[in-house]
């Protein structure tokens, strides 16, 4: 059986410089090459395999820095790997940033182009796919303002909308449970639903336990950027819950 998503061996390195470091070859030249190199380094993620099956969702647990985030964007295609090979099956979509890429000088409707696009879409699915983008996102009111004038809120449910418009073979989440009110929480929770309904894979990052053992069949939990279990979502997220919570 072909898998939706294959990692092995996957690795990578970050470099912390010197906050003085040159930018700029003309900084470089006046003030010197001192503080190019990198002042240490630290492996985000070390030796990662993993399979997902199609139309299987997999949450990825663990405290802040384990990795989640820098694994969810390795798979997006944000950043290359130092170490191992990535092979996923279809189309991606990504929910690591919403309104990446959105530009507060447009209009929302302008953004919804850009969006679209930039999540694989072509100009005129775009347009085609407007109508139902903005009803969505419950923006008809607002969508000809520039995106400036808009709420964080109202950026986060246009985003999501345009991100999931196009039903990827392959969802990417990163913790988009919280976008919004609950009204919106539970539209996005539904249409996550939907997608996978339709055979979409799944791939969550998320602290909330209750997300996690609701919407997952398998998770993956990350310690120091390595592997330390894998399996059933619930028995996982039973371990990790009792190695992590505090003794009562």
């Amino acid at each position: 059986m072909t898998q939706a998503i294959t990692v092995r061996g996957l690795s990578k390195l970050f470099r912390v410089h010197h906050a003085w470091r040159p930018h700029t070859v003309h900084e470089a030249m006046t003030h010197g090459f001192r503080g190019m190199a990198p002042t240490e380094t630290f492996w985000a993620l070390r030796d990662i395999d993993l399979d997902v099956s199609p139309g299987a969702a997999l949450g990825l647990i663990g405290d802040n820095g384990a990795g989640k985030s820098t694994l969810l964007r390795l798979l997006g295609g944000v950043g290359l790997p130092d170490a191992g090979t990535i092979r996923i099956s279809g189309r991606i979509g990504a929910l690591l940033d919403l309104g990446a890429g959105f530009h507060g000088d447009l209009t929302g409707r302008e953004n919804v182009m850009i969006g679209g696009v930039l999540n694989g879409l072509s100009r005129q699915q775009v347009r085609r796919e407007f109508a139902s983008i903005v009803e969505f996102a419950g923006l008809e009111d607002s969508i000809d303002n520039p995106l400036r004038t808009f709420s964080t809120g109202m950026k986060m449910r246009l985003a999501f909308s345009v991100a999931t418009v196009v039903e990827p073979e392959v969802l990417l989440v990163d913790e988009i449970l919280g976008v919004g009110d609950v009204a919106f929480q539970h539209k996005c929770a539904q249409r996550i639903e939907d997608l996978r309904a339709r055979g979409s894979t799944l791939v969550v990052c998320s602290h909330d336990a209750g997300t996690i053992r609701e919407i997952c069949d398998e998770a993956l939990w990350l310690e120091k950027g390595v592997v330390r279990a894998a399996g059933p979502a619930a028995d996982v997220m039973q371990a990790y819950e009792e190695a992590t919570l505090p003794d009562e």
